[in-house]
């Protein structure tokens, strides 16, 4: 074996990896790109001409550079991001296909504080839907019945979904239509307060229903609460 041939090649791969490494080459260097990378474009970043200035401090903004300004202005850019440059703010382009594009002038990472807060609040906020289940057997009796109608009444007026099923066991499968009669039944009762989804259907050994709370439930409530203080 060619030994000197074996150190020139193994010499060459270390030298082109001690350069690679010393210009954050490879897949290492396009990841942290990846990772600074704005999730806006701001500053420089922004080269069309013309932007359309908006945000709630322009008015604080005016006082600072002496040029009143009103939101929804279209501006050269560079003037903008000279002022920006002058209050130490970010010029943040928020709507990228407006014509002009969308800017504001801010400090980017309020900017992007803001923005998370706000998007957790609308989480927060967000309904949430409460299904609340309502077991019925095929041969259910009518004191089980009404007791299980007066449950449902409740859920739906707490906004609720109410689903209720009837479970077949055994050789009870053949009594499907006792169990739709049943469940025909029991929406009926409810329909003041809320409407099936669709009709009863059969999935396994269980025969469903779900009944959506109607909108105007609560508020015929409390609206009836309000005429009986107004009578009292």
């Amino acid at each position: 074996m060619n030994f000197s041939i074996l150190r020139t090649f193994t010499f060459y791969n270390i030298t082109q990896h001690l350069l690679a490494k010393r210009r954050g080459g490879g897949r290492n260097r396009y990841t942290r790109r990846e990772e600074t990378t704005p999730q806006f474009r701001i500053n420089d970043m922004i080269r069309v001409p013309e932007v359309r200035l908006v945000g709630d401090n322009l008015e604080e903004i005016s006082g600072e550079i002496g040029t009143k300004l009103e939101s929804g202005t279209v501006f050269d850019t560079r003037q903008v991001k000279g002022w920006g440059r002058d209050l130490g703010l970010d010029l943040v382009e928020i709507s990228p296909n407006a014509s002009p594009p969308v800017v504001r002038l801010t400090d980017y990472k309020k900017f992007l504080y803001e923005k998370k807060r706000k998007e957790k609040e609308i989480r927060n906020k967000a309904v949430k839907t409460v299904i609340k289940e309502v077991r019925f057997g095929p041969n259910t009796d009518d004191h089980d019945f009404e007791f299980k109608v007066r449950h449902a009444r409740g859920f739906l007026e707490d906004g609720a979904k109410v689903k209720a099923y009837v479970h077949f066991r055994g050789r009870s499968i053949v009594f499907k239509d006792r169990g739709e009669l049943l469940l025909l039944r029991f929406m009926k009762e409810l329909e003041d307060l809320g409407a099936a989804e669709a009709m009863p259907k059969m999935e396994g050994r269980r025969m469903n229903v779900i009944i959506s709370p109607k909108k105007v439930a609560k508020k015929s409530k409390s609206k009836s609460d309000s005429d009986s203080d107004s009578n009292d």
